[in-house]
This record gives structure tokens, sequence and C-alpha cells, in this order.
């Protein structure tokens, strides 16, 4: 499995929050839901997102913003809009204002201060509620707010899911979280081919990205730096001197990295054991293993097991 494959693994919403936001200007919304990963697509009209203590970002009809917690923020037609709800965790509106448009339910997960009609913008929200649902890798690589305008992502995929959110038939929920999961992933694709972490990129070196995939295929093997040299063409020197270059840390540090977020992959694995994951991702004794895990990860393998859904 290569690296991009392993991070948009952890992408599975389940009963994920989808809603269709109705909305006449002037409008505003305090999010303070604290989820780890929101979409926002305007599908009518245009937004402003502004995460706390950033420039506010304008996300125009077509595009798709991905937004990262659980930093708050504020998303509304204008930066200067004060907001009328905050929005809690659990998705619970709190009304800050009574001198405007109470937001009410106007259609099937449809909810806003008016009907569909002129004027009003229309912004389609998925919200994945829990971080077992997004692997925890692509959480620390992701920045707070990632925009993809209309020509990273299939408007097809954007206009579909706004279709099947206004739906209510056998299946729905199932239908919704898929289609979200397709957006996002669409999303990040894009974005770690763009703009993503020097270690995705340096995919693209023939000599770095070879070693990489190396790693990442096999990752059980007892690598090493001279070994991936050989394998590479390269000097020890020369080779370790690139890798790093490229790649931001040293060729074991990227291998221990990597051994361990596939690891915390594979131990929610139906019958999964320490043992046997401590195998496949190359480390000699479960001793070992479980050292470098609680290092990395700040809880054993059985905790971690435990713990996850």
């Amino acid at each position: 499995m290569d690296a991009m494959s392993h991070l948009l693994r952890g992408v599975g919403a389940q009963g994920a929050f989808v809603l269709r936001c109705s909305l006449r200007p002037p409008w505003a919304l305090r999010i303070a839901d604290e989820s780890p990963v929101s979409v926002v697509a305007p599908v009518r009209g245009d937004a402003w997102i502004a995460i706390d203590g950033t420039e506010p970002v304008l996300v125009r009809q077509g595009d798709v913003a991905v937004v990262r917690g659980p930093d708050h923020y504020c998303v509304a037609d204008d930066p200067a809009s004060p907001p009328q709800v905050r929005i809690d965790p659990g998705q619970v509106c709190v009304p800050l204002r009574s001198d405007v448009p109470a937001m009410t339910e106007v259609g099937v997960r449809t909810w806003g201060n008016a009907p569909a009609g002129p004027g009003v913008t229309q912004l389609l929200v998925g919200v994945y509620e829990s971080r077992s649902t997004i692997g925890g890798r692509l959480l620390a690589n992701l920045p707070a707010l990632v925009v993809a305008t209309r020509d990273q992502v299939p408007a097809a995929l954007v206009d579909h899911l706004a279709d099947q959110a206004a739906r209510d038939e056998p299946g729905q929920d199932v239908v919704l979280d898929r289609l979200l999961d397709l957006v996002l992933v669409a999303v990040l694709r894009w974005w770690f081919a763009e703009q993503g972490p020097t270690w995705y990129r340096a995919h693209a070196d023939p000599v770095v990205g070879h070693a990489l995939r190396l790693m990442e295929a096999q990752p059980g093997e007892a690598w090493t730096v001279a070994g991936l040299a050989e394998r590479t063409g390269l000097s020890r020197a020369a080779f370790a001197r690139r890798f790093a270059e490229l790649v931001g840390e040293p060729p074991m540090a990227f291998l221990t990295s990597w051994r361990l977020a596939l690891a915390a992959d594979l131990l929610r694995e139906p019958g999964a054991t320490v043992g046997s994951v401590a195998r496949r991702v190359g480390y000699s004794t479960p001793y070992a293993f479980s050292t470098a895990f609680k290092r990395a990860h700040e809880l054993s393998p059985r905790d971690h097991r435990e713990l996850s859904p």
C-alpha cells in the first residue's frame, strides 16, 4: 500500500452529519463543534471562512473547503457580518441574536433562515464528528483550511451529494457517507499532489521515490540505509543526503514513523494481536514494538486497540 492509499484508507464516514444550509444575507455562523474535519461547499453563492486568529478566505460557488478541527471558525456572507448562531459539539445550535430571522428546518436535511430562492446562498456541509473516521496521520499533515477550486474537484460529485442530501430514502445515511468520502478524497488527493508535505512530493523523485515505495510496500523488511542505497543505485552517503533533503528527515526516521502509523491501523483489524502486528511492521519482539508505539502514540498498543471503535 502506498502512502496516499494508507492516508485515505483512514477516511470512512460513519453516520456523518450532512446538511444543506439555505441562507439569506446577511448571515454568519460561528462553528465551535470541534469536529476533526468538516467539508463546506457553496453550491449557490459564495462564503467567507475565517479560522480563529487567521484572515478570512473567500470560498466561491463551486469550490470545496476542508476545515480541520478542533479550532473554532466562522462561515459568513461577509467577514463583517456578526454571528447569528453558534454550533456547539453534537451539532447543537445556540442562537446568538434575537433581532434576525431564526434558523430553522426549511426542508429535508435543509436548515437556515430562508427557503431556496433568488439571492439565497446555499451551502453543502459535511461533518466528520469522530476522529476514528479520519486517519491520525492524515490529520497531522493537513493545514487548518484547504480550499480546492471548481477546477480541482469534479462538480458532479458535489452536485450529487447535494441532491442526495435532500432525499429521505432507505439507506440514505450510508449513501451520504460514501459520497462525502468521495468529495473529501478528491480534495485531499489534489492538495497532497500540489501543496502536500515534502515526504509526499518526494515520491516523484526517481531515487527517493523508489526508496519510499519499497519501505511503504514492505514495512516488515529489515531495511538499512546501506540496503536502500544499494537498491537505488547510490552510495550510502549520497542516498542519505538526498533522502533527507527531499523528505525532511533521515530514511530510518521516516521508516519508523511509517511503521508505527501503519501499526495503529493494523491493530484495529479483527484478530490482530500485538505480536502479529509487531512482525508485520518489522519489530523483532512485541516488547520493542510496544515501547516504540507508546513513544509515538502516548499509549500502549493494547490500549490503542481497546479504545478504537
